[in-house]
């Protein structure tokens, strides 16, 4: 889930260099027969997103000499087109939200008016300032930063090629991330008129209507925050709920949150093309119900569309590195394949983040380069990432916690006579007194007689910040019972996951 949070992967303080930064060496190339030069490091990182910083980070202050190749802005996906511009975002539509409650609450607020041009100049000033910071403190570690794209050559030896200057190391960690799938034209016709979540960034006034095409988490999470900052907003899916992969509590509830805060909600519908018109898009619709095999395909359009936005996905950045040259294996969709070290298939290359395409979270591979660092740098052999009980937050409206197994999983994993759910919904006390109302929903998943809970996931307002805290329960192996002796706190949602019965 992406689409995530701030990424606090720099110290402040860097350490200092005992191992010499980097050397220039005098080779035969093989696929030069003069003399070349190139550079080498200890450490070569492609990729200055959050896991290749992290990486980076981690070795230098180990001792390794090392460099990060980056084509674009140091901080990757997370910090320039995702996490954290987007939580901005989120942050003015909760804003939105409470402003309707602000009567219920006594306050006489006015006339309010929203400015998206002020937020986004605001938001972009921010994003900036990260960057130079980025910057800053890899200069401070003395990591050097090469601008430009990487990619490999024929040489006997891995080596990269950057502005047509060869960088080379014992060690190379791909970590160049993904970016949003796209619609070809031949797919439906007129895809191109519309944009991706980068481009959300990009919009320079708030659209009037929306069209969003997409299920997965940043689909619901475009649609909340256009919707809820004033855009008429419709999210077509090709099936019946949203976020699918989730818990079956949470793709349900989300599903009807959406429609009860106002999105337009196109059903088991595909979008069969765009055009262009003196009043902006004319998005046409396909819907039909699957469990109605007869019936014909209903076509309806959405007419003075000014913001289409694809949702449907992201792919890996691989393919331009031309890892074919070392026979670097990756699978049908282009992730480069890892085993549980992030190795590679080739020695001395290695791979994390969403160019692997597993567990797509700035935290996540933030971990996974830095226990590579330890286990390359610092001697410890079995230094890797547990993927197990990865918590994910989405942004939607109200947001949603998860970790862990989805009911249906348990029930796969160790047989539904050995699965026990315990799940609540009610309204949250700050609702109790508004004419808007959300509500809270929360579910438990145990296994086993002594049931250990292995699963957690809840939407309602708060959730995102409750769940760091049960994951850590989570991870170390909590109970029901343990949850039934602690204390609640009260008035709080949260303290329903510990007198649940």
């Amino acid at each position: 889930m992406l689409f995530i949070r701030i990424c606090r992967l720099l110290p402040n303080v860097s350490v200092s260099q005992a191992l010499p930064r980097h050397a220039l060496i005098r080779r035969s190339m093989a696929s030069d027969p003069a003399a070349t030069d190139t550079t080498r490091f200890d450490f070569l990182v492609i990729g200055g997103g959050s896991g290749g910083l992290a990486g980076a980070r981690r070795a230098s202050e180990l001792g390794a000499a090392t460099a990060v190749i980056e084509s674009h802005k140091l901080g990757g996906t997370c910090v320039n087109v995702g996490c954290v511009p987007k939580k901005v975002m989120w942050n003015a539509a909760v804003h939105a939200e409470y402003l309707h409650d602000h009567n219920d609450y006594g306050f006489d607020v006015g006339n309010v008016r929203f400015s998206w041009e002020t937020l986004k100049a605001k938001r972009d000033a921010y994003i900036g300032h990260l960057n130079r910071i980025y910057r800053s403190n890899l200069d401070k570690a003395k990591i050097q930063t090469i601008q430009g794209h990487a990619r490999f050559t024929s040489d006997p030896e891995p080596t990269v090629e950057v502005n047509g200057k060869k960088y080379t190391a014992p060690h190379i960690l791909i970590a160049t991330g993904g970016q949003p799938s796209v619609l070809c034209d031949d797919e439906v016709p007129g895809a191109s008129l519309g944009i991706t979540s980068d481009g959300f960034f990009e919009l320079e006034t708030l659209p009037k209507r929306s069209v969003i095409v997409g299920a997965g988490y940043i689909a619901v999470e475009m649609a909340g925050i256009l919707s809820t900052l004033g855009s008429k907003t419709s999210l077509v899916i090709r099936q019946t709920t949203v976020l699918r992969n989730f818990d079956s509590l949470i793709s349900t509830n989300c599903t009807k949150e959406m429609q009860n805060s106002g999105v337009d909600l196109w059903k088991n519908s595909q979008v069969k093309s765009v055009r262009k018109t003196d009043k902006g898009l004319e998005v046409t619709i396909a819907t039909k119900d699957p469990e109605k095999k007869n019936e014909e395909e209903k076509i309806r359009t959405i007419q003075e569309v000014d913001c289409l936005l694809w949702a449907i996905g992201r792919q890996p950045n691989s393919s331009g590195l031309n890892i074919g040259e070392m026979i670097v294996d990756t699978d049908e969709k282009g992730h480069i394949v890892v085993d549980e070290f992030q190795n590679t298939s080739r020695a001395g290359i290695y791979a994390v983040g969403d160019v692997c395409g597993k567990a797509l979270l700035t935290p996540v591979a933030i971990a996974a380069g830095r226990k590579l660092a330890h286990r390359l740098f610092e001697g410890k052999k079995d230094s890797k990432l547990d993927y197990s009980t990865i918590p994910t937050v989405v942004f939607s409206h109200p947001p949603i916690g998860t970790v862990g197994l989805t009911e249906d999983e348990a029930i796969k994993a160790r047989g539904k006579e050995n699965v026990k759910i315990y799940k609540t919904s009610f309204t949250p006390m700050y609702h109790a007194i508004t004419s808007r109302k959300s509500q809270c929903i929360m579910k438990l998943v145990c296994v086993g007689k002594e049931e250990k809970v292995v699963g957690l996931h809840m939407q309602g307002l708060g959730c995102d910040e409750m769940l760091q805290g049960f994951t850590v329960a989570i991870k170390m192996g909590a109970t029901k019972a343990d949850f039934d002796k602690t204390i609640a706190i009260h008035p709080t949602s949260s303290e329903e996951f510990v007198t649940m019965r």
